[in-house]
């Protein structure tokens, strides 16, 4: 499959359980007792409760055998047949929930550590990934200033009109020879002085091949995350650098991710779609966890501390007339209403480019347009907690 095709459809469309363990007998059935409610990893927000002194108030629901008594966080929980419920407060930006129950097999165990975004709002955010040909443009062409490139021109005044910010991430070379070591850094002014809006981060070292790094080492990946990085410092400087939020194809060995979270990646967004038979751009999470992000903002990958986002909309791969369509039903879903993932290529604006999109920038207006007059704020969302303030994170604890 053509990887322009791919992007149009994804569009379009017992005591002591360790985790990994706990994801294959929640996957399988296998397990009696299970707390299904909240999903391990989850990060829960204002939609996902009810506000008290101090906290969030959530549901904690499972099943467990009929006759068993079941307790979550060490308080009796209300028992209906198979399933089990009970409130408990999250006061803290981790928690550790326990359920236990005693019946005829004996003290069975479940837990699951959840995230509470205490500072959250509605937001998103503006990622444009397979970035290359603007700057080999300005290479070329010796522009007096940035914003005679007719795409930086472009998404400045998308900023101007609305706040926007944007994530552009950036390959090391072209096919035809460019690469960054070439830019000019005389531009670094310019850069500076937008930096509050516009950031330059790693993509990958090129275009192609497809998929760079699903199969990779954590050290070959990392090489060319520095070597990309050390060029933005050079000629755009510190404040115009950001960690990547893409990678590649959306898709690493699982062995990189501790490697990226320990050069400031804090999340990284994917479509988590499912694909003859398999996800794909899901940076090979198991299909539990793939799932899941499917139909939800995110989710916490507590091994690596990475927080992996799900994209909302990819402009290029969505007509004009089907913007406000794809994200009007995401809106009234709680659990993907908080944070609009927005997303598109650089490529397309190209009209050398084969596939060229001419109404690409008006795609861009409309989803931007949609989630300003919806009330949503620009973010980055290597800032903070997803471009919501940090949080004072603490040892995690039992819920109060």
């Amino acid at each position: 499959m053509r990887r322009r095709d791919f992007l149009g459809s994804a569009a379009l469309g017992t005591a002591g359980i360790v985790w990994g363990d706990r994801l294959t007998a929640l996957a399988s059935g296998a397990s009696p007792f299970r707390i299904n409610e909240p999903f391990d990893g989850a990060v829960l927000n204002r939609r996902h409760g009810k506000a008290v002194d101090g906290g969030l108030a959530i549901l904690v629901s499972g099943v467990a055998p009929a006759d068993a008594r079941v307790m979550v966080c060490g308080r009796d929980a209300e028992r209906q047949g198979e399933t089990f419920s009970a409130e408990v407060v999250l006061r803290e930006y981790e928690t550790t929930i326990t359920a236990t129950c005693a019946g005829g097999s004996g003290r069975l165990e479940d837990r699951v550590r959840v995230v509470w975004d205490r500072h959250s709002f509605p937001r998103y955010r503006f990622s444009i990934d397979d970035n290359s040909f603007f700057l080999r443009d300005i290479h070329q062409k010796q522009y007096r200033s940035l914003f005679d490139s007719f795409y930086l021109a472009m998404l400045r005044k998308l900023h101007r009109d609305y706040g926007v910010k944007f994530s552009v991430n950036i390959y090391y070379t072209t096919a035809d020879g460019f690469d960054l070591t070439q830019l000019s850094d005389r531009y670094k002014g310019e850069w500076r002085d937008c930096a509050d809006w516009l950031k330059l981060a790693f993509h990958a070292h090129a275009d192609k091949p497809d998929r760079p790094y699903e199969d990779v080492s954590p050290e070959k990946l990392i090489a060319d995350f520095d070597q990309v990085a050390e060029q933005i410092h050079r000629f755009a400087g510190a404040q115009s650098y950001a960690p990547p939020t893409v990678i590649h194809w959306g898709m690493t060995r699982q062995e990189s991710l501790k490697p990226l979270f320990e050069r400031g990646v804090r999340a990284l967004s994917g479509y988590f779609v499912k694909w003859s038979g398999r996800y794909d751009v899901n940076y090979r999470l198991d299909d539990t966890v793939s799932e899941y992000l499917s139909r939800h903002d995110c989710w916490k990958h507590f091994d690596s501390g990475i927080v992996f986002s799900r994209v909302d909309i990819v402009c290029n791969g969505t007509p004009l007339d089907q913007i406000a369509p794809t994200l009007e039903p995401l809106a009234k879903d709680p659990n993907q209403a908080e944070i609009m993932d927005l997303f598109t290529h650089e490529q397309y604006f190209w009209p050398f480019y084969a596939n060229y999109i001419a109404d690409h920038p008006q795609r861009l207006d409309a989803a931007i347009r949609w989630v300003t007059e919806h009330g949503y704020r620009p973010v980055f969302l290597h800032e903070g907690f997803l471009g919501a303030p940090t949080p004072s994170i603490e040892t995690p604890t039992r819920p109060g």
